[in-house]
């Protein structure tokens, strides 16, 4: 307690500097996802303060950030279009997969996995961050043009086939339920049918419409309409924002240029009478728990979601961990990643009960508060209570904000998070592998496939996809690099030492072989190849194993399949110093004693070379 009062005057001028900036992002961030503005700010007070409180990174200020609000984004689309549009229906459930974000981030706290996380492959990182920026440009083209897809009637209507099949398909579905036979009720269907009306049908060709025309694919759909219904009035104020943003950050970064671009463009747009589109209402009152979340609350109905909320939850752990390295290097401090992951997923949970959008720790308002003087937990702590205070007392005002403005905004954060550095160097990058003719850099695929994934298709799976890619080169590069060092290959080899006094004759019939390195799924396929190796003298196989430390299981079935081959040729093998893990995996499939008797099995090559002058006559 004492140590989070230390340092109170540079921890309130650092928390509510960070509080001003992180203002406007958090109303952006929470119209981008779907859920309004207030659900931006009620994210941003409570993990702000609860992240600050329970967290491992003293200088850490959390809250809604660019890569957590794309993936809420398509969780808040996907779930809405799965509840036929309407969002009060689909909000519990959204906000189910928020709250098992968080709790799943606790447990990756408690489990100790935080500190795994870096080894997340760079190339899969910064092509998921290259797509969060493309992402964010392309949704925000739409909003900062004044075009909204669910107001253009002549769309709309294009839809409206579309949509009385859906409305059909769900009264057959409805009476499906209802244990409803069609054909045996075909009156009840047309009553039911004959109710559908005008409204019913628009309200479906709505949600189509926004369904069609959601995420960067149908924004580049969108993107011609669009451009025939600019509002001109919309599109300056997006125009003024960015403007504001880049051009006075030229003049003093002391000030954050967002705030000064939030507080010019909507002076203007209010102080002109202009007649703009606002975002929504900003409740004034003091943040409710959403109870919702609970109804029907079994585990048979988080199922689907479990997936999407573990990886919301990963996403939150590297974004905030990547941040507490970032404040590490600033503070010359080090943070504690398992006690960060479950101070992030507690505030992520309480964010979720009162209808808030997840977050994680925001590098650039980390960056402001330590440079305002922020050194404990405390900071962090006052940032979250300054935006309360200004939701609670400034609600109203703030909910005159142009929406325009912050889509310029938002669009300023899609260019500042793509990853310029990873986009540089692409032609500097080694070309490793070859696809068809072509030679490329698997870095470089690896960036381009998550990209072009997250980007036009789904956030979530790209990821996982890249994560497997990343994981098949990177142990295709390890299996040839440790095959190419393996003695497995070559016929003729260099006699060990204690090797020079093995008799000259029987080596004619005595083929030794020197197993130099693990022999695992990389060398497989060279060591199945050495039964072909072996001259046609030979009857006996010596293998020195004393240099194999590791057998995996598929250098165990080769090992077997080997033996086997030898066996048939009635080539007899010894193994000379078996170490303890092959020699393990070796007696779980009985190729010892089965294949090679424990009396084949010899501690030093003199015992071998011993029993072999025994038991072998030599032609002499």
């Amino acid at each position: 307690m004492k140590k989070l009062f230390s340092n109170i005057k540079g921890d309130a001028f650092g928390g509510i500097t960070a509080g001003i900036v992180a203002l406007p992002l958090a109303l952006a961030f929470g119209v981008s996802s779907g859920l309004g503005p207030s659900a931006g700010l009620y994210g941003a007070i409570f993990i702000s303060f609860f992240a600050a409180l329970f967290g491992g990174t003293s200088t850490q200020i959390s809250g809604p950030t660019a890569p957590m609000t794309a993936v809420s984004m398509v969780v808040v689309a996907g779930i809405v279009a799965a509840n036929d549009g309407d969002l009060s229906k689909a909000l519990p459930a959204i906000l189910t997969v928020f709250l098992l974000a968080g709790l799943f981030q606790i447990v990756l706290g408690v489990i100790g996995l935080g500190k795994y996380i870096r080894y997340i492959p760079y190339p899969v990182v910064s092509g998921f961050m290259t797509a969060i920026g493309v992402i964010i440009l392309l949704t925000q083209i739409l909003p900062s043009v004044g075009y909204y897809p669910k107001e253009d009637t002549e769309f709309v209507n294009t839809f409206k086939p579309q949509a009385e099949e859906v409305i059909l398909r769900n009264i057959l579905k409805d009476e499906a339920n209802e244990g409803i036979l069609v054909l045996e009720n075909f009156e009840e269907t047309t009553i039911r049918g004959n109710k559908i009306t005008t409204e019913d049908i628009a309200i479906e060709s709505q949600t189509l419409a926004a369904k069609e025309t959601s995420g960067a694919l149908g924004a580049i759909k969108a993107f011609p309409r669009a451009i025939q219904n600019i509002n001109l009035l919309e599109l300056l104020l997006a125009l003024g924002t960015i403007i504001i943003i880049y051009g006075f950050k030229r003049i003093t970064t002391k000030i954050p240029s967002t705030l000064v671009a939030l507080i010019v463009m909507s002076g203007i747009a209010v102080g002109f009478s202009l007649e703009y589109r606002t975002i929504q209402e900003i409740p004034s009152g003091i943040p409710q728990i959403r109870w919702e979340i609970f109804s029907g609350f079994t585990l048979s109905s988080l199922t689907p979601y479990v997936f999407t909320a573990l990886t919301l939850a990963l996403l939150g752990a590297i974004d905030s961990l990547l941040t507490s390295v970032v404040a590490d290097n600033m503070t010359k401090t080090k943070h504690k990643p398992n006690k960060e992951l479950v101070g992030q997923g507690i505030g992520n949970s309480l964010a979720a009960l009162f209808g808030g959008i997840p977050g994680a720790g925001a590098t650039i308002r980390t960056v402001v508060n330590i440079n305002a003087g922020g050194k404990t937990k405390l900071s962090g702590m006052i940032a979250g209570i300054l935006l309360l205070i200004i939701m609670l007392g400034l609600g109203p005002v703030a909910s005159k904000i142009p929406a325009a403005v912050l889509a310029g905004i938002l669009i300023t954060v899609g260019i500042g998070v793509m990853d310029y550095k990873g986009l540089k160097a692409i032609p500097s990058l080694p070309k490793d592998i070859k696809i068809g003719p072509f030679k490329v850099s698997s870095e470089v695929l690896i960036m381009v496939v998550v990209l072009i994934l997250s980007t036009f298709w789904n956030l979530v799976y790209a990821v996982g996809i890249g994560l497997v890619i990343a994981s098949l080169m990177f142990m295709k590069k390890i299996g040839d690099l440790t095959a190419e060092r393996s003695g497995i290959k070559t016929l003729k080899e260099e006699a060990w030492a204690d090797e020079l006094g093995f008799s000259t004759n029987l080596k004619e019939k005595v083929f030794i072989k020197h197993i130099k390195g693990p022999l695992f799924f990389g060398s497989t396929s060279d060591f199945q190849a050495l039964s072909e190796q072996i001259p046609d003298t030979a009857k006996t196989v010596i293998m020195r194993l004393g240099r194999m430390q590791y057998m995996d299981q598929s250098g165990l079935y080769a090992m077997e399949d080997m033996l086997l081959g030898l066996k048939t040729k009635n080539i007899e093998v010894l193994f000379v110093n078996l170490l303890k893990q092959p020699r393990y995996m070796m007696e779980r499939i009985d190729i010892i004693p089965d294949f090679i008797p424990k009396e084949h099995i010899f501690k030093s090559f003199d015992e071998c070379a011993n029993w072999i002058k025994q038991n072998i006559k030599d032609k002499n």
